[in-house]
């Protein structure tokens, strides 16, 4: 075990860092070993006060702890009794309190390390005090003389050495034992080595010793490195709750196919902890609610029918149903979440380019374009488009960002909106956020296929988008895109809107 923590007595400690912690139950019956001693001998002194509190989570009430573990009684032992016919000699008086002086001012004993940061004041603070006794001595010539002084049995020292082997040991002593210094440079440690290849791990425990700052930088480091991640050795290990805790994320940076084939890893090695056989019924039973987090109308057509169709842990009708959405127009509803995930950070953003809105505007198979730059590096999630004049209406739409110089396709998506006939725009959103890098020229474009619609005029060729809580700004500088482009251009047409990060 590290310097910094000592305790002889308790249950058995968890594993080190690089396997997993002692489990709630295992910790459930380590508290249930600690129980109150037998009442005092009657006649003694009274009972020392209320007992103490054992806080496992730093501040969380848990089972009481008896004022000493000694198996000595409270009070001196009484004389030998007297023969009946002589009167009773009363009981000697309890013994006298140490000094005031060595005793301190009453302090609660709730989570009191915590406002005693250094082990000067937590020494000065338990020296003479039941606070976590765990023996007592009876100092002086003979029993009834002798005076019972408590001490502890555990070592304090600022100075700690915590390594990958220790680091769990220690953190799941500090907390039952309930010492936050010791517990921060746990935490700490952990925190500075915090890496792809462990963040599932760490997460894990994390959400075991209820430390939320340490389980939020684990699942800013899953975001980041989410392949990395899911690929360790770690990720099948974990539970179901942390698995669903990360699936529900809308900022993980991976594509949903690759996340499925993780998931699908993960019921494997659950199917074998449970000793069930390794079959697709057995698999979507072990997944439970997390099967539905998968979101499979983020997937290609082409992905959705070479993985998850042919997994056989969707039923047939679920199967049914994706080919449906990928297909048709206007798409059906799926019991799925069709929401991109956004590896991004920070509030989504938008600019509209015109200044006004007009009614016709029609299509018959040609794209409408209009080319940009921006002056710093955001990524486009999508459009804002108009819909029809002719009251509520569906839409199917090809969207696309092309970079101009290359010709190469970014980002596109085969979809479609629903419109209620009002000149508003309608959202149409990429299935991965498009990067754009400052003083590139790219060009957006939309192929609709519908009834006339709006489209805006007295357009802008320089839009300023200006963050309301940073001040930084973002400019946007729109120019025509030759060719064919049904019409669109800086002045009039479609493609009001973009919906971005930056």
């Amino acid at each position: 075990m590290a310097a910094g923590a000592g305790p002889v007595a308790g249950g058995g400690l968890p594993p080190s860092f690089t396997s997993a912690a002692a489990s709630p139950q295992q910790q459930q019956q380590q508290q249930q070993q600690h129980q109150p001693p037998p009442p005092p001998p009657q006649g003694g002194p009274p009972a020392a006060s209320s007992p103490l509190t054992h806080n496992h989570r730093g501040g969380g009430v848990g089972n009481p702890l008896p004022a000493s573990s000694s198996s000595c009684p409270a009070a001196p032992a009484a004389a030998s009794p007297p023969s009946p016919s002589s009167p009773p000699s009363p009981s000697p008086p309890p013994p006298p309190p140490p000094p005031s002086s060595s005793l301190g001012p009453r302090e609660p004993a709730y989570n009191w390390q915590a406002t005693k940061p250094t082990v000067q004041e937590r020494f000065a603070f338990l020296f003479n005090n039941e606070v976590l006794s765990d023996v007592h001595f009876l100092v002086g010539k003979g029993r009834a003389g002798a005076q019972r002084l408590p001490a502890h049995r555990f070592l304090y020292s600022d100075e700690v050495q915590i390594g990958p082997e220790t680091v769990m040991t220690t953190l799941y002593t500090a907390k039952k034992y309930a010492v936050p210094a010791l517990e921060a440079h746990c935490v700490e440690f952990l925190k500075k080595n915090l890496r792809a290849d462990n963040a599932f791990m760490l997460l894990t425990q994390a959400r075991l010793f209820d430390e939320p700052q340490l389980a939020s930088l684990c699942l800013e480091n899953i975001d980041k490195n989410t392949s990395d991640a899911i690929n360790a050795e770690g990720f099948t290990d974990i539970d179901l709750d942390t698995l669903v805790a990360v699936l529900e994320r809308d900022t993980l940076g991976i594509r949903e196919v690759r996340l499925f084939n993780a998931v699908v890893r993960w019921s494997e090695a659950e199917c074998q902890r449970q000793q069930l056989q390794v079959v697709p019924e057995n698999k979507r039973k072990t997944l439970g609610k997390a099967l539905s987090l998968i979101r499979f109308p983020l997937m290609t057509i082409e992905e959705f029918a070479a993985g998850p169709a042919q997994s056989g842990i969707l039923t047939d009708r679920e199967v049914v149903s994706l080919f449906l959405h990928f297909t048709v127009n206007p798409k059906p509803r799926v019991e799925f979440i069709d929401r991109p995930r956004c590896c991004l950070r920070g509030k989504e953003c938008s600019i509209n380019r015109f200044q006004q809105v007009e009614s016709r505007w029609g299509y018959s198979g040609t794209s409408d374009r209009i080319r940009f730059s921006v002056n710093k590096r955001i990524f486009i999630v999508g459009f804002g488009l108009y819909g029809s004049i002719h009251g509520p209406t569906d839409y199917q739409v090809n969207i696309q960002i092309i970079h101009t110089d290359s010709n190469t396709i970014l980002g596109q998506n085969d979809t479609g909106f629903s419109c209620d006939g009002s000149s508003n725009t309608f959202r149409v959103m990429f299935k991965e956020p498009v990067e754009i890098l400052p003083t590139v020229s790219y060009t957006a474009c939309a192929t609709l296929k519908g009834p006339d619609s709006h489209y805006g005029t007295k357009g802008l060729r320089k839009v300023i988008h200006e963050s309301p809580t940073t001040g930084a700004k973002t400019c946007f500088t729109f120019c025509y895109a030759a060719g064919n482009n049904n019409g669109t251009s800086v002045e009039d047409g479609q493609i009001p809107e973009i919906i971005f990060y930056t």
